[in-house]
């Protein structure tokens, strides 16, 4: 499924970013569950489309540090997860920016019932760019890929149920 939706973005970092979002929706972040939003790819014409909400964790690191390939940064994706916004990945692979606010044009794109703020932005962001768009549902654990403005790809995850302390 991958090959048929990565037309602007390499395969093989499409798997990184989908596995790494897999985790997240299995582990959460420290017993929580986690929401996240990463766009991948067209990175030019994203960041037109968007603004930063906090200082950019990112910003002043070489772009080898950066690679979501790495477990380190891998890591840090995960922590970072926890705040609003989405994650802005080049199709090189390196990630630019952490809390990005979304503004593209929605016109053309129809609400998903039962889906939020997170899934409109990722299927507007992917109908207005080249880039591909992959959610974390903070509420169930389900990871979506969205191209050309739609949801293309659905992976229910296994989220193991968490203790609540009294």
């Amino acid at each position: 499924d991958l090959k048929r939706i990565g037309r602007h973005v390499p395969v093989d970092l499409l798997l990184h970013v989908a596995n790494l979002a897999i985790e997240i929706a299995q582990e959460g972040r420290e017993g929580s569950p986690v929401g996240t939003l990463f766009v991948v790819g067209d990175t030019e014409k994203v960041l037109e489309l968007s603004k930063p909400m906090i200082f950019n964790p990112f910003r002043g690191y070489p772009e080898d540090e950066r690679k979501i390939t790495d477990p380190k940064v891998q890591e840090s994706v995960k922590e970072l997860s926890r705040i609003d916004g989405a994650f802005i990945v080049k199709d090189t692979g390196v990630v630019h920016a952490a809390g990005m606010y979304l503004f593209p044009d929605g016109v053309n794109i129809t609400p998903i019932k039962g889906l939020g703020a997170r899934h409109a932005a990722a299927s507007a962001i992917s109908e207005n760019t080249n880039a591909i768009a992959i959610t974390v549902s903070e509420s169930t654990g389900t990871v979506r890929i969205f191209s050309c403005g739609k949801p293309i790809k659905t992976i229910r995850t296994y989220r193991p149920r968490t203790k609540k302390s009294a």
